[in-house]
C-alpha cells in the first residue's frame, strides 16, 4: 500500500508539472502575439528596401522589416503590410542593373518600363494611402521627421505618395507615431550622416547637412519618448559607418591612375582633389564617391592629373571630412545607446554588424563582404542591401529582440535568399 502510494505521488507530480509547464509555455506564447500584436517598422530607405539605386517590387518585399515580421506572424503576429507597387508598375520609381564591364569599370542599364509616375515634373509617384505597417521612407532624415511639407509635391516623393492631398503637411514624425502599435522598430539617422558625406561634404541643401549632435538628440529624444508613451516596447538601430560601404571604399586613387595610366600610358603618378583648404594631392586616406570612376569625367582634359583642375570637393571626402563623419556617427550611436539602455528597449547594433562585414562574414556556408558588385552584402549603388544582407539584417533585429524580451521568434535561412 505504501508503494503504491509513493508511485501514485509521484505520478501526480508529474502530471502537475507537465500541466504547470504547458499552462506557461501558453502563458508565454500569448504575450508573445499580444507583444507582437501591431508591429511597425520606422526608418528610411532600408526599412523601405530601396536597393540598386531605386524603390521597386522585388527589393520592396525583401526589406528586411517585411522579413522580420514573416518571422513574427509564427508565434501569432497581426498583419503587416507594406506600400508595394502594383504588378503591373513593379519597378516603381526605376533602378539600374548591371550592363557589363569595359575595362574593368562597370557598365549600368536603367530600367525604365512598367514605372509608377503619376507625374515627372514634379517627379510623383502613384498614391498608397491603405494602412500599412511598414513605414520606412527612402531619404527620410532625424531632422527631416519633424519638418511639415515633406508631404507636398515639392517635398519626399516616397512620403507623399503615402499622404492623402488633406494629409499633405502631416509631418513624417505625426505619421508614424499615430499607428496604434505595440511594438515598433526604429532605424532612423543613416542619412543625417549620409547625405553629407556621400556629397563630399558639401552642403548644397537640407538633404547634404550633417545633422548637429543637439537636434539629433532632440529628435530622437521626442520620438522614443512618443513611442513607448503607453508602455509599447521596440527595437533601435544603431548607424553603420557609411565610410565602409562599397560607395566610398571602392574607388581608390590607386585605381583612377592605374586606368588613366593604362588608358594613355602618361604614367601619372599623382591626383589631385580640391579641399576647403584648397587643392592638394591625393593621399591613400582620402575617399573617392563611387560615381567617380562611372562619371566620365576623370582625365577628360586633365581632369584631376593636374592642380589647375582638380577633382572637385563633391566626388571627395578628404581625410579630415572622413574623421568628422566618423565621430559624429560615434556620438550618434552613442545617444542611441544609451537610450535604449534607459527605455529597457531591444538594441540591433547594425554598426557592429556591418563593420564585420566589411570584413568577411560566413553564415550556412556563404560568405559575405562589403566588396563592390562581388561581396554579396550591398546593391550595385553601394550602399543599400542585397536580398540576402537583408536576411541577415532581419536576424540581427530578430536574435536583439529575442534577447531582451525573451522571446522566440525563428530566424531566417538567409541562404533561402542568395539569388534573389
Amino acid at each position: 500500500m505504501k508503494k503504491f502510494t509513493i508511485v501514485w505521488g509521484v505520478a501526480l507530480s508529474l502530471a502537475l508539472l507537465i500541466s504547470c509547464k504547458k499552462s506557461n509555455e501558453g502563458s508565454d506564447r500569448q504575450e508573445q502575439r499580444t507583444l507582437f500584436s501591431k508591429y511597425v517598422a520606422i526608418g528610411n530607405s532600408l526599412s523601405a528596401g530601396y536597393a540598386n539605386h531605386g524603390l521597386y517590387r522585388a527589393g520592396q518585399l525583401v526589406a528586411y522589416p517585411n522579413l522580420m515580421a514573416q518571422q513574427m506572424q509564427k508565434l501569432g503576429a497581426g498583419d503587416f503590410r507594406t506600400p508595394l507597387f502594383s504588378e503591373d508598375k513593379a519597378n516603381g520609381s526605376g533602378y539600374m542593373v548591371l550592363d557589363g564591364l569595359t575595362d574593368g569599370i562597370p557598365r549600368f542599364k536603367q530600367i525604365d518600363t512598367e514605372l509608377a509616375f503619376r507625374s515627372f515634373d514634379p517627379p510623383l509617384l502613384e498614391k498608397y494611402t491603405d494602412s500599412i505597417e511598414n513605414l520606412g521612407v527612402p531619404g527620410m532624415r532625424m531632422d527631416m521627421a519633424f519638418a511639415p511639407g515633406l508631404g507636398t509635391a515639392e517635398g519626399n516623393m516616397y512620403f507623399e505618395r503615402l499622404l492623402s492631398s488633406d494629409n499633405a503637411m502631416t509631418t513624417y514624425f505625426d505619421y508614424s507615431v499615430s499607428q496604434n502599435h505595440s511594438f515598433f522598430s526604429f532605424s532612423l539617422g543613416n542619412n543625417d550622416v549620409l547625405g553629407y558625406a556621400a556629397n563630399g561634404a558639401v552642403t548644397t541643401g537640407p538633404t547634404t547637412v550633417l545633422t548637429s549632435l543637439e537636434t539629433f538628440q532632440s529628435g530622437l529624444t521626442k520620438y522614443i519618448g512618443a513611442l513607448t508613451a503607453n508602455g509599447q516596447k521596440g527595437v533601435i538601430a544603431t548607424i553603420p559607418e557609411v565610410t565602409s560601404t562599397p560607395y566610398f571604399s571602392t574607388v581608390t586613387k590607386e585605381l583612377l591612375l592605374g586606368q588613366i595610366n593604362q588608358a594613355s600610358e602618361g604614367g601619372f603618378q599623382e591626383l589631385y582633389i580640391a579641399t576647403k583648404d584648397g587643392v592638394r594631392s591625393a593621399g591613400s586616406d582620402d575617399l573617392f564617391v563611387l560615381e567617380m570612376a562611372t562619371n566620365g569625367l576623370f582625365g577628360v582634359d586633365g581632369y584631376g592629373l593636374f592642380p589647375d583642375h582638380p577633382i572637385a570637393d563633391q566626388y571627395v571626402l578628404d581625410r579630415q571630412e572622413v574623421l568628422e563623419v566618423q565621430e559624429r556617427t560615434i556620438a550618434f550611436n552613442r545617444l542611441i545607446r544609451d537610450l535604449a539602455r534607459d527605455k529597457d528597449l531591444a538594441l540591433a547594433d547594425v554598426h557592429q554588424f556591418l563593420n564585420e562585414v566589411k570584413g568577411g562574414i560566413t553564415v550556412e556556408g556563404v560568405t559575405v563582404n562589403a566588396d563592390y558588385i562581388t561581396g554579396k552584402a550591398f546593391s550595385l549603388d553601394g550602399i543599400h542591401l542585397t536580398p540576402i544582407a537583408n536576411a541577415l539584417m532581419a536576424n540581427l533585429f530578430l536574435q536583439a529582440i529575442n534577447n531582451q524580451y525573451q522571446s522566440e521568434i525563428p530566424l531566417l535561412s538567409v541562404k533561402a535568399y542568395l539569388s534573389e
